[in-house]
């Protein structure tokens, strides 16, 4: 997947309906620190500093696909208790997010609370009801499945053993999807994938599927013998292994397994990451893309989640950022994410450099490109160039633009000797880098005013300059673009 294939994914991700059913539980974690031993017992006492609560299981993935842009539809069961109005709170506070919950007064909402010290979990707490559902509340959980289900460009079952994917639940997701031509991708639970019917992809972790067959999951060898196996035990169309650093494994019936490698990650937590490869999977496929790259861009978001402390969910603009750092070689080095910029700029600034920031769609590069750029060097001692993204170019410039992609803009514009950084936006400006840097200059051409420039308020009121760079007369991309089109 090339990077302007990661944006059009991301594009068309946002304008897709995805179903959501499956187990919905409240993740909470208690944050805080451990310096004695219990007098009681020989075990740690923690004091307490903070509390954070998130939208778990189902939940969580329907909150990753909302941060991806996506609109969803998720259908789940609660208990009728203080945990229900949590999820409901933080249900309406995700744009882009609906919710049709069964109250079951007969269960609790399910709880999951962590207690965290020095960046470890100490323990875990769960409150819940693992028992299946019946009568009233399974058949309201199906009707609520199969609304969510209808126009909805996957069906994704996001299954924790709590009870909410019953047979019959199971079968009218089927149903729904088949009906609606929705492919149905399953995160399973238990010792078997028959429950799941003929669902398109079946996407356990090694750990569940050595445990459906019976079979070593260590080497390639032995994943494929052990897909093979839970293949032939039920009607899945595919399986999926996720394999955390050894990537993941799929077998589709009638072909041969393949392996997709795992990227080199940094991993502060794996608490929901499942989740969020459950919903990559799932916004890819309904984007339209083919299986393989879902799958590359399920890699990427579970490599961006697992750098994150907590049930965590991923943006584009992360996405992006990863990408560009994992696709640029060492001698690339001046194309950065928005974390090494800003440990960059912490590093020059403790050498006592000037820094100057300016930003722009840099689609054609030209003379006066050039020529704007060497200038605005000369006004700092480290020149960041922030470079729009496809997208972003897209919504400033119009339909055909950008003639080159972003990863073509940032090499250019990186092989410049005036130009120490670049990081790319994907935002409509650039304002949220401009105040995460506090650069000492912004710079922007002299067709500007300062009142125009965007982030001229926030660096001068902290002491900073603002300064406008005469251009070169007579070049720009679109009379670059003029000139080509009449020579064709």
């Amino acid at each position: 997947m090339t990077l302007s294939d990661l944006q059009h994914l991301l594009e068309r991700a946002a304008s897709v309906k995805i179903a959501v059913v499956g187990d919905l539980m409240l993740d909470r974690y208690v944050y805080g620190a451990v310096e004695r031993v219990s007098p009681e017992a020989p075990i740690p006492v923690m004091s307490r500093s903070r509390e954070t609560a998130m939208l778990g299981g189902a939940g969580n993935v329907a909150r990753n696909l909302a941060a991806l842009g996506v609109h969803v539809e998720l259908a789940a069961v609660s208990g009728d208790d203080a945990a229900a109005g949590e999820l409901l709170d933080l249900i309406k506070a995700e744009p882009g997010l609906e919710a049709d919950l069964v109250v079951d007064p007969a269960r609790p909402t399910t709880v999951k609370t962590r207690f965290v010290a020095g960046g470890q979990q100490l323990l875990r707490l769960d409150a819940e009801s693992p028992a299946p559902l019946h009568g009233a509340a399974e058949a309201r959980l199906a009707a609520a499945a199969e609304t969510a289900i209808a126009g909805a460009g996957v069906a994704l079952l996001s299954d924790y053993a709590k009870g909410a994917l019953t047979p019959a639940v199971i079968a009218t997701c089927l149903a729904a999807a088949a009906a609606a031509g929705a492919p149905v991708v399953v995160d399973p639970k238990g010792r078997s994938f028959s429950p799941y019917g003929a669902a398109d992809l079946i996407k356990p972790n090694g750990k569940e599927l050595a445990l459906v067959t019976g079979h070593p999951v260590d080497t390639d060898a032995e994943v494929e013998t052990a897909l093979a196996v839970a293949l032939n035990g039920c009607e899945a169309k595919a399986i999926l292994v996720t394999r955390a650093g050894a990537g993941m494994s799929l077998a589709v019936r009638g072909q041969p397994v393949r392996h997709f490698k795992a990227r080199a990650r940094q991993v502060f937590d794996v608490s929901g990451a499942g989740d969020t490869t459950l919903a990559a999977l799932g916004a890819a496929l309904a984007g339209g893309a083919h299986i393989d790259a879902a799958i590359e861009f399920a890699l990427l978001a579970s490599g961006v989640v697992v750098g994150k402390v907590g049930t965590a969910a991923v943006t584009p603009a992360e996405l992006i950022d990863a990408e560009v750092a994992q696709r640029l070689a060492v001698q690339e080095t001046k194309i950065a994410p928005l974390d090494a910029v800003l440990a960059c700029v912490s590093h020059w600034r403790n050498a006592g450099l000037k820094i100057g920031f300016t930003n722009g769609c840099f689609d054609i590069l030209h003379r006066g490109h050039v020529a704007y750029l060497a200038a605005a060097r000369q006004a700092c001692d480290r020149l960041i160039v922030a470079v729009n993204t496809d997208a972003s170019v897209r919504v400033l410039k119009g339909e055909g633009r950008p003639v080159n992609d972003l990863e073509g803009r940032a090499l250019v514009l990186a092989g410049l000797a005036s130009v120490d950084l670049v990081t790319p936006f994907d935002a409509e400006t650039p304002i949220a880098l401009i105040t995460a840097i506090r650069p000492d200059v912004l710079l922007k051409g002299a067709d500007y005013t300062v009142e125009t420039v965007v982030g001229a308020d926030e660096v001068q009121a902290y002491g900073g300059q603002v300064v406008l760079v005469p251009l070169v007369e007579g070049y720009s991309t679109s009379a670059a673009i003029r000139k080509m089109a009449e020579r064709a």
